[in-house]
């Protein structure tokens, strides 16, 4: 991934932002609330991830939606589909299938492109899909409803991951601004947002400055930031 996200850093200083789009996109529309996010503070990543989009709705969301990320250096990923991937030049998959279908993208699109690993929900998995070369862990479900407060499951999960392990670790908060701080606390690297963001009262662009704000000072909280 490079300079887009996901390297692994000597000191861990502050968790990055991860956007997931929205569970409805329509291009067209969504588009200006994109830009207006990703110009309103940090973020290392957009995962393009809609609901029950067939091949071709996946592919004018990402033809659309990738340029607008990587303009602002951030690495676009598109959930579990490769060709849509390799077609709308995104950065990087997002696997959620399993271990067989984590392998083959290691195996054939890294280290160009970024592989990342979801839908673990247990250690074990965890470990198999770092072991197996994961960009990426990515604790918490993207096809359920975020409830308020990140999951406390997810939580455990990062916690135990950021500690232990190298690869980095992203995990999904909740719909609210104090699910943030929850998961930054951990130590994770990234804090993915989805409603949190889309569904802020005062638009996509304060949530974005708001959990940064967050971000900043969790870090300069955290016991190992200096």
């Amino acid at each position: 991934m490079g300079s887009r996200g996901f390297p692994y850093p000597e000191v861990k200083l502050r968790a990055r932002l991860f956007l997931i789009t929205p569970r409805v996109v329509d291009a067209a529309t969504f588009a200006p609330q994109l830009e207006a996010a990703l110009s309103a503070g940090d973020v290392a990543s957009l995962l393009i991830a809609p609901d029950a989009a067939t091949e071709n709705d996946l592919q004018a969301i990402a033809e659309t939606l990738v340029p607008i990320a990587q303009k602002h250096d951030v690495a676009a990923l598109v959930a579990g589909n490769s060709r849509v991937m390799g077609r709308a030049r995104a950065d990087g998959i997002h696997i959620e299938a399993g271990e067989e279908a984590l392998k083959e993208a290691v195996e054939t699109l890294q280290p160009k492109s970024i592989v990342g690993a979801g839908n673990l929900r247990a250690r074990h998995e965890a470990m198999e899909a770092g072991e197996a070369g994961a960009d990426y862990i990515f604790f918490g479900l993207i096809d359920l409803e975020e409830g308020e407060e990140a999951h406390r499951k997810t939580i455990d999960l990062g916690a135990w991951w950021a500690e232990l392990f190298e690869p980095p670790c992203v995990l999904l908060s909740g719909r609210s601004m104090a699910s943030v701080e929850a998961c930054a606390r951990t130590g994770a690297d990234f804090v993915a947002l989805r409603a949190a963001v889309w569904e802020h009262p005062d638009g996509p662009a304060a949530a974005i400055t708001e959990a940064n704000a967050i971000l900043d000072r969790v870090a300069l909280e955290l016991p190992d930031a200096e």
